[in-house]
């Protein structure tokens, strides 16, 4: 089914906790309530305090544990993974409570089970490396951009790039489920897929100027990637795909180009590659993602997938 007839169309389970009161919706209840459920203002702030707590939680518990901890602005993929793994954690617990609360199945927030790393993860993984490709090559074009020598040797190369690999798919599953799963979803019964859509990318790209090195250019690129995602999970119905062309952009942006990634730089990547010119070529102290070229890209790969990805019929997706 479509993310709008998961969302609206479908019956309320009668196993909601979240059901509105017996009764005619009247005075301050219909500030609480519409008639299927908890309005998604409400659900979502229930949502997000959920997040927090676990959050909290989790760094309490890493704390004690003496766990790795993401340094800024140099990044370790084993602190990353630590960090990422924990993010989507609580990102799923909290979604799995609000499933619980709501009387939905897990799968209806964009990560169905049946299709864990399956074809859409892979579709989505080819276009993210394709994308960033054009994007570095696009700019070596233009004189900005120079692949220097190797910075890894024999097995290490391997090694980072299985290790890279892991941490991104960690990367894309947390970002996108935290900021296109259920909060999406909950907002889009409130405010439409897309106006939830641009109110949650603008808070990912809000949230990226928070890296040293990121700028307002940074975060717009990185709202307009956003939206693309969002794109993904409208036409093919969940997130892997989306996923996967997260997790792939990032791996070929910082481990296999060797570029800042939103303005960080990590160790163990693959190239002693640089970036020489202005900054409205090369994105400066942000990477790729502020260069103008990239929306460039970005934009031509939105009208591509948009073309082989059409809306579907109701009748083939019931």
């Amino acid at each position: 089914m479509t993310p709008d007839q998961l969302q609206a169309d479908a019956p309320k389970p009668r196993q909601s906790l979240l059901a509105p009161p017996v009764g005619p919706l009247t005075g301050a209840k219909r500030v609480f309530w519409n008639e299927r459920e908890l309005r998604a203002g409400w659900r979502f702030a229930i949502f997000v305090v959920l997040v927090a707590l676990l959050n909290f939680a989790t760094m309490f518990l890493a704390a004690k544990l003496h766990l790795p901890r993401v340094t800024l602005p140099n990044l370790t993929p084993g602190a990353m993974l630590v960090q990422e793994c924990g993010l989507f954690l609580c990102a799923a617990i909290a979604t799995a409570v609000m499933g619980l609360l709501e009387g939905r199945p897990f799968g209806v927030y964009g990560l169905p089970g049946s299709e864990v790393l399956g074809a859409r993860f892979w579709q989505g993984a080819v276009w993210g490396i394709a994308m960033i490709t054009a994007i570095i090559l696009l700019v070596r074009v233009f004189g900005g951009f120079s692949f220097g020598e190797l910075a890894l040797h024999g097995p290490a190369i391997w090694r980072y790039a299985a290790i890279w690999g892991v941490v991104f798919i960690a990367v894309g599953l947390f970002e996108e489920f935290q900021f296109r799963g259920y909060a999406q979803f909950a907002l889009a019964t409130g405010l439409g897929f897309w106006p939830a859509a641009a109110v949650l990318s603008a808070g990912f790209g809000a949230i990226h100027l928070t890296n040293p090195g990121e700028d307002k250019i940074g975060g717009l690129s990185v709202f307009v990637i956003a939206m693309f995602f969002c794109l993904t999970l409208r036409r093919t119905g969940n997130l892997w795909f989306a996923v996967g062309m997260h997790a792939a952009f990032d791996w070929g942006e910082t481990f296999f180009y060797s570029v800042p990634d939103s303005g960080l730089v990590s160790a163990g990547h693959l190239l002693n590659s640089s970036f020489h010119g202005p900054a409205w070529l090369t994105g400066g102290s942000v990477g790729p993602e502020g260069s103008l070229v990239a929306f460039a890209v970005v934009a031509l790969a939105a009208i591509l997938f948009a073309r082989l990805y059409p809306p579907r019929e109701p009748s083939a997706e019931a």
